[in-house]
């Protein structure tokens, strides 16, 4: 009987696998063997995809005679700075004492690019068995399961597919778009941009969407024109303020002199209502009491947890990622990279394993050790945090309930944002927060005036999640939940509201003054790191055309494991500026520029619909709803069209008048 060969991701992961599996390891250079077993690892990416000039010298000189490039078969190479790590890994895979490989590389798309890559580079003997390892976390138990459960490598044959051909995308969209643009106005944009030297015009099928995504909100708040309105709130002898809204039956109801139903357009306008309703008492026309309920939010994603932390700790989704993959890797969190928000229902039967680590957890360990003697975590599976059909790869980010005593050793950083997912999660296992409302309509002559209350009346999992009132509401209005507070409701206490409860309809009271306040409408905010990566992952919303909306809904732009790689990238090439501090983006003027240039020439790069439906096709690829060939016909098809759009544009003239059009934003 032969060795069995686990191949990892990363050294750390590696290492994990060889505690995992109990063994007498001695280590060697790249790898760890013992009597039964072999332990190596590759170092993210050993394999990547030849430059044109590797397929013909003649192709590192960027023509359009060159162009469309569209490989028949295409060619791959070993990175120069991994070589001798993948050398390693090849003479291990094609050792003829390993009969048995188990793949342990990252349980996504991506890793299983990097390993397959590696198998093909290597030449591994088709006779060897080759078993997929799928975890959702490094504990000792997960890693057990994933071995015990590990599937033949042609299960996941689709998923391999669908990660060759989003690289060949990438790389067909990289490669003729950008030698095709930087063709036909590298040198009009150098020469306006005044810059001697300067790299490609840079495109891709997700960032240049991204940055199109940014110019467009810039350009809304350039052209944004304030406009004041003026509000009419009125002082009723309880003490309250109620304000005047133009609803049916009032004078100025569906009349030019209304900024929406609250506010007039002009000050004089506001003060002939106060004037006409001068002496007159207000009666209570309705008066509503209900009970408010706010669930606690679904579970962690990435792009969920990479807006909070960007909100929160003002990091950035590189940094965030960073730190969750960490955690991840110290046993202290499930997986990443997933864009799940729910658990599973299996994972679901075993929750109380990862409450019951938490009650070392100093900061939590009281909400802990009440869940579980409460026995709060029975019935999970009958609730919205479970939900088989809403994952894919891995379900939501949760504390594994392990690896507590490490905590001490973690930064600060690291800590919080531990905690951060470890109080989301308790969360789940908590009532809502219940608020008492009261909604009031009071009539002045034939004009209604509205007053808005609430009161906290139980916290519910306020308590555990510890965050502001209002920061709780903000948690709901993202991702999957919607919900938003009643615009105007005042937040008192329990025994304010108290005093307004015993009003009743038909009460007559005192105005005891009317005034006027003034408002001016705002511009929209300009993107964060965390806003835009949900921006991102729900790329639906910039869609009109319902029936795509429903179709490429959960893909969105980019996947959860590159989305903030490509923030970075537009950053690195100065089409994007970030502000470290804020965490707000905002485009370069060459950045802008930029935009004009695929504007004019391939503009549906731009197009979210567009975008999103690529990533739609690779899932599909991947649940095998489609062929690889389907893809790939419909992908070089595209790639031809534009690039020979390109080509055959003649709208230079146009382009530099919008060249200056931006550039007197930049003056």
């Amino acid at each position: 009987m032969g060795k069995r060969l686990f191949i990892a991701e990363k050294p750390s992961v590696a290492q994990e696998f060889a505690k995992a599996l109990h063994e007498n390891f001695s280590r060697k250079d790249g790898f760890q063997e013992s009597e039964n077993t072999v332990v190596t690892w590759c170092v993210g990416h050993l394999v990547t995809m030849s430059y044109p000039e590797v397929y013909d010298p003649a192709l590192a000189k960027w023509t359009f005679e060159t162009l469309p490039f569209l490989p028949e078969k295409y060619k791959y190479e070993v990175i120069k700075d991994v070589k001798k790590q993948f050398d390693i890994v090849k003479s291990l895979l094609c050792r003829k004492d390993v009969d048995c490989i188990y793949i342990c590389t990252d349980s996504g798309r991506e890793g299983e690019y990097i390993y397959r890559l590696v198998d093909m580079m290597a030449e591994v003997p088709a006779d060897k068995v080759r078993k997929r390892v799928w975890i959702d976390s490094q504990t000792e138990e997960e890693i057990k399961r994933g071995i015990d459960n590990a599937k033949t490598w042609d299960a996941y044959d689709n998923l391999s597919e669908a990660a060759f051909l989003r690289a060949k995308e990438d790389y067909l969209m990289g490669i003729n778009f950008s030698r095709a643009l930087s063709i036909k106005y590298g040198s009009s944009v150098r020469s306006f941009m005044k810059i001697e030297k300067m790299g490609a015009i840079s495109v891709g099928r997700v960032m240049t969407c991204v940055l199109g995504m940014v110019v467009r909100r810039e350009r809304e708040i350039r052209e944004f024109k304030e406009t004041p309105f003026y509000r009419v709130v009125l002082k009723a002898a309880p003490g309250f303020e109620a304000e005047f809204r133009a609803v049916e039956g009032s004078k100025y109801y569906n009349t030019p002199f209304m900024y929406k139903e609250n506010g007039f357009k002009e000050r004089k306008t506001a003060e002939e209502l106060i004037a006409g309703l001068q002496g007159l008492k207000a009666t209570v026309a309705s008066f509503e009491k209900k009970e408010e309920k706010k669930n606690p939010p679904l579970l962690y994603n990435l792009a969920e947890a990479q807006n909070d932390c960007s909100r929160l700790f003002k990091i950035s989704p590189d940094e965030t990622l960073k730190v969750i993959q960490d955690l991840y890797e110290k046993k202290l969190v499930t997986y990443p990279r997933t864009d799940a928000r729910v658990l599973s229902t299996a994972v679901s039967k075993e929750i109380a394993k990862n409450i019951s680590g938490l009650k070392s957890f100093q900061p939590l360990a009281a909400f802990a050790e009440e869940i579980l003697e409460g026995k709060k975590y029975t019935g999970l599976a009958k609730t919205r945090y479970v939900d088989d059909k809403k994952i894919t790869d891995h379900y939501a980010i949760i504390p594994t309930g392990q690896g507590i005593g490490g905590l001490a050793k973690l930064s600060p950083l690291e800590q919080k944002v531990y905690e951060l997912i470890a109080r989301r999660f308790l969360s789940i296992f908590y009532p809502p927060a219940v608020y008492s409302k009261d909604s009031i309509v009071l009539k002045v002559g034939d004009e209604s005036f509205f007053a808005g209350f609430k009161a906290l009346k139980d916290e519910g999992y306020y308590k555990v999640a510890n965050v502001k009132k209002k920061e709780a509401g903000k948690a709901e209005d993202s991702g999957d939940d919607k919900k938003k507070d009643d615009e105007g409701d005042a937040e008192i206490s329990a025994e304010q509201l108290a005093s307004i409860n015993k009003l009743k309809k038909g009460d007559v009271l005192d105005v005891m003054s009317m005034d006027i306040k003034e408002g001016k409408t705002s511009p929209p905010k300009r993107y964060t790191s965390g806003s835009l990566i949900l921006a991102m992952e729900n790329a639906g919303q910039f869609i009109e055309d319902e029936e795509l909306r429903a179709q490429i809904k959960g893909s969105g732009i980019g996947t959860s494991a590159t989305r903030a790689e490509i923030l970075n990238k537009l950053v690195k090439i100065k089409y994007l500026n970030l502000n470290s501090k804020t965490q707000i983006f905002s485009p370069t003027e060459l950045g802008e520029i930029v935009h004009e240039v695929v504007v004019g020439s391939v503009s549906s790069l731009l197009r979210a619909d567009l975008t999103a439906s690529w990533e739609k096709g690779l899932t599909q690829v991947a649940e095998g709803q489609i062929t690889g060939k389907e893809y790939m016909e419909k992908l070089e098809g595209y790639v031809t069209r534009m690039t020979e759009r390109v080509k055959n544009s003649n709208n230079k003239t146009a382009l530099m008048d919008a060249f200056r059009s931006v550039e007197r934003n930049y003056k």
